[in-house]
């Protein structure tokens, strides 16, 4: 042993840097994969979700941005209509500029999640485990706050190319381009108030709903990890409640979006809401569409965080095996 130590001194005596067992980089290097694979899990979650209803969402800001009375039946028939008018792909239309905006916003979001849920559980000392209600709820919340911060003009971009014609906007980039040129930039970010209002109870109950019907699943039923179908299930719920809980917030987001290309001239959340009703009435109004929503959201939402479960878990097996295969 002694002459271990006069080894370590004779090396240092040198100038040798000796080999540092350095248990935060390690530490270091597993939380940068954390984030790496929430950013990919989520993003992948989001456009899988959003294609999968892009065409049932593109018929719903059509109807909330007019004053058009919403049903089942016109729903149906303005699909049909579209069908025969422009082909089945212009069911799709706006959805590049959806995937422009929704790959980061939902790879944002979900990391976002994971990120304050780790926080928070340091702060109130859940570290590792599932978070009490009030935490949970604040990191959904602050999850979807940070991405529409940081997507809101491309959100706008998408509002513009679902409710117009196709030969008004040739591409995404045309989108920006005029509006910045027409209306000024500030346009980019008309609705971003209601937008963050809306958000704050639709993510922070989403991921609220989703994550205690997970935790609940896990005491009753023993089993760590729900199946893929009660995930589908537990997301669908969380959707519908989190949409119909900001619904009416979307619509004025929506309208206020638009109004440069719907002839109308909104200005604040209140007086939008004001002249919604004045003109239409509270449900046939404020609630216009929401019937599809309760068809879209829940698949939309389920669809998002049964992917980026199923793709976390996929990414860590990898990962694990990578490490054994590294550590023969």
């Amino acid at each position: 042993m002694g002459s271990g130590v006069q080894e370590q001194r004779a090396s240092l005596a040198k100038g040798e840097v000796l080999p540092l067992a350095s248990s935060s980089q390690s530490e270091d290097l597993k939380q940068t994969r954390s984030v790496l694979n929430s950013l990919f899990s989520g993003a992948l979650a989001g456009a899988v979700a959003k294609t999968a209803v892009a065409p049932l969402d593109r018929t719903k800001i059509i109807f909330q941005v007019s004053s058009a009375r919403f049903s089942a039946k016109e729903a149906y028939r303005l699909i049909y209509r579209t069908y025969l008018k422009d082909g089945f792909f212009s069911l799709w239309r706006g959805n590049s500029a959806t995937m422009v905006r929704v790959i980061p916003y939902a790879a944002i979001q979900f990391c976002a999640h994971e990120q304050y849920k780790r926080l928070l559980g340091g702060f109130y000392g859940f570290q590792g485990a599932a978070l009490p209600p009030v935490p949970r709820l604040m990191a959904g919340s602050m999850a979807g706050i940070t991405a529409s911060m940081l997507t809101y003009p491309l959100d706008m971009v998408r509002a513009r190319m679902a409710v117009t014609p196709k030969e008004m906007y040739s591409n995404i980039l045309h989108v920006f381009v005029r509006i910045s040129r027409e209306e000024g930039v500030k346009t980019l970010y008309r609705g971003f108030n209601p937008t963050i209002l809306g958000v704050v109870p639709y993510a922070g109950l989403s991921f609220f709903t989703y994550e205690t019907l997970k935790k609940l699943h896990a005491e009753r039923s023993g089993r760590p990890q729900p199946y893929s179908y009660e995930r589908l299930a537990f997301g669908a719920c969380a959707g519908l409640i989190g949409q119909s809980a900001s619904y009416p917030l979307d619509v004025v987001r929506r309208r206020m979006q638009t109004a440069g290309v719907t002839g109308h001239t909104y200005g604040t959340i209140l007086s939008t809401m004001k002249e919604i009703v004045a003109e239409e009435g509270v449900i046939r109004g404020l609630y216009k569409g929401l019937s599809m929503n309760w068809v879209k959201g829940p698949m939309a939402v389920g669809i998002s965080f049964t992917t980026f479960d199923l793709t976390q878990i996929l990414l860590k097996k990898l990962d694990n095996a990578t490490r054994l295969n590294s550590s023969k």
